[in-house]
């Protein structure tokens, strides 16, 4: 075979043309299956991930059978990172959940080593169809899931008739028997891995390459673990520029990888031996022909067990990944005098609308605790003729404004998403939310903050039977607001129920106040006058902020009944 002519004869550009072109579609179909399965599967995963990782046993099940559903564990470990900078997980169960990741990323292999690539032009077509002339977009996005899959299926097909006339050439025979060598093959598919930035891709091509006869089992061990390096390179990229719990989780899951494939790669002909003794063998065919018919589905179980022992050996090992993680990475800390910035918005969670969404209500609740605030302090700081209070809470409603704009923003480019029901309707709320939110602290800042200061200038005291008189308004309606802060936080359907209930109660209390103010007014007009005027204005504001409290209330209600009264704001 070392004939000029016949080395010649070989079509170097059909064949580099293939496999480019194979593992072209290969790639944006598993990216298309990946962004249709994260869209109409993100918020059921999250909360699948949520209730599923109580320990580091559980966090690893959840990791896998979620990743193994989605086939991506990026996005398992975006739902991931989300969890743990909401504290709501901690970052040693997130490691669990990435190490179950490990796992259900082998059934991509799985998949592939079934050889179902003869069905690909049959789930591309119906994919399209389906994408074609479906109404609702959830099942526009499981067209686009299918067409995906077909896709992928496709690639290895071109990959695979690509390297067809590979088989009788004799330098590309001894390149691959030089894989024998299993830290040259580690190296060799860690750099592939890292440049085509997947170790699906790289685990699909070992496993064409197996069923073409070019690879032995235990080659194809080594290559597989070689990807596992090489994915590190793609988890430290894909955390550049990302918040810091996403570096930490990224950091674990790189020292999880190389310490595995250190474990593991001197057992390379062991994990080989119990493999063949788990795979089926075809007995009946001899060399090459043997060669191609069990090695693809003996790495692809390879793969399977070489990640279920590495996960076996470091889910007790979790507690000392995550400090290392936060040693190398350690919390940042803000500037003294430093302007109030979103803590959860990062455009990160962007490609996942349904974390977005809950990245956008938990900064919606921090937006809410300070307008809490000033509901709570502006009568204290108009009673009390406090001008440093009064400043204060002009410059909370400054942060409240802050936070409004970049939450506005926010949910304004996640709206460039592909959206699915309800994540539509999530966003509108969200937005609606927001604005009212930021009415609230209009409403302190402008109206009620100016009476304080008006009180100021003219030396003018509110009466104590007055205060008397509004002091029950301005509990009911701080009451109110609490409930509020506390449905957007925990969703509870009984406390915006119970807002939305306190409407006539409200009526009561700023009737009975404006009466009183009438009466005062009867008995001392001339003195009264200005006072009078002050005194009413806070009636009616306070009334406003409980009216625009009890919109976010009949914002957030679940199946609100039709015909409801038009609200009064005055």
């Amino acid at each position: 075979m070392n004939d000029p002519s016949v080395a010649g004869s070989l079509p170097l550009g059909e064949i580099i043309i293939g496999l480019a072109g194979g593992l072209a579609l290969f790639l944006f179909g598993m990216r298309q299956m990946t962004d249709a399965l994260k869209t109409v599967a993100g918020e059921g995963m999250k909360t699948l991930l949520s209730r599923l990782t109580s320990n580091r046993f559980s966090a690893a099940f959840a990791g896998a059978m979620i990743t193994s559903i989605i086939q991506s564990s990026s996005v398992t470990t975006v739902l991931v990172v989300g969890f743990v900078s909401a504290g709501l997980m901690g970052l040693s169960q997130s490691i669990g959940v990435i190490i179950g990741a490990n796992i259900g990323t082998t059934i991509t292999a799985q998949i592939i080593a079934f050889k179902v690539t003869k069905y690909a032009l049959l789930f591309i077509g119906v994919g399209f169809f389906v994408e074609l002339g479906a109404r609702r977009e959830k099942v526009r996005q499981y067209g686009l899931m299918m067409m995906g899959l077909g896709l992928i299926f496709f690639g290895m097909s071109l990959m695979s008739e690509a390297t067809t006339p590979l088989r009788s050439h004799e330098g590309f025979i001894s390149w691959m028997q030089s894989m024998q060598n299993p830290l040259f093959a580690i190296a060799t598919a860690a750099l592939f891995t890292a440049l085509v930035q997947s170790s699906s891709a790289t685990t699909g091509l070992i496993i064409v390459l197996a069923g073409e006869g070019f690879i032995s089992l235990n080659a194809g061990i080594a290559l597989v673990m070689g990807a596992n390096v090489g994915t590190c390179v793609t988890a430290m990229l894909s955390a550049i520029g990302k918040p810091r719990e996403a570096t930490r989780v990224a950091i674990a899951h790189v020292a999880f990888n190389l310490l595995g494939v250190a474990l593991f790669v001197g057992l390379i002909p062991h994990l080989a031996e119990l493999t063949r003794l788990l795979s089926p063998s075809f007995d009946d065919l001899s060399g090459a022909a043997r060669l191609s018919a069990e090695t693809p589905r003996q790495i692809a179980n390879a793969h399977t067990l070489f990640n279920v022992g590495n996960a076996f050996v470091f889910i007790w090992f979790t507690g000392p990944l995550a400090r290392l993680s936060r040693w190398l990475v350690p919390d940042k800390k803000e500037p003294p005098g430093h302007g109030i910035e979103p803590l959860y918005l990062d455009s990160y969670y962007l490609d996942t609308p349904a974390m977005a969404l809950d990245r956008a209500r938990l900064e919606q609740v921090r937006m809410a605790k300070l307008v809490r605030k000033m509901v709570d302090g502006i009568m204290p700081a108009i009673f009390g003729n406090s001008p440093k209070k009064l400043a204060n809470l002009s410059k909370s409603d400054e942060e409240v404004d802050a936070l409004h704009v970049a939450i506005v923003r926010y949910l304004g480019h996640l709206s460039q998403q592909q959206l699915v029901s309800p994540q539509m309707e999530m966003l509108s709320e969200g937005i609606a939310v927001t604005n009212y939110l930021e009415n609230i602290g209009d409403v302190i800042e402008t109206d009620l903050v100016g009476d304080g200061e008006t009180l100021l200038q003219k030396d003018l005291k509110i009466s104590d039977s007055t205060r008397e008189i509004l002091k029950p308004l301005q509990q009911k309606v701080r009451w109110a607001f609490g409930q509020i802060v506390s449905a957007i936080e925990d969703g509870d359907q009984e406390r915006v129920r119970s807002v939305i209930n306190a409407k006539k109660e409200i009526k009561l209390l700023s009737t009975q106040a404006n009466l009183h103010l009438s009466k005062r007014l009867a008995v001392s007009p001339g003195a009264q006058i200005e006072v009078f005027r002050i005194e009413s204005e806070i009636v009616e504001n306070l009334k406003r902020i409980f009216y625009l409290t009890r919109r976010i209330a009949k914002t957030l209600e679940d199946n609100p009944p039709n015909g409801d009264e038009p609200e009064e704001e005055r």
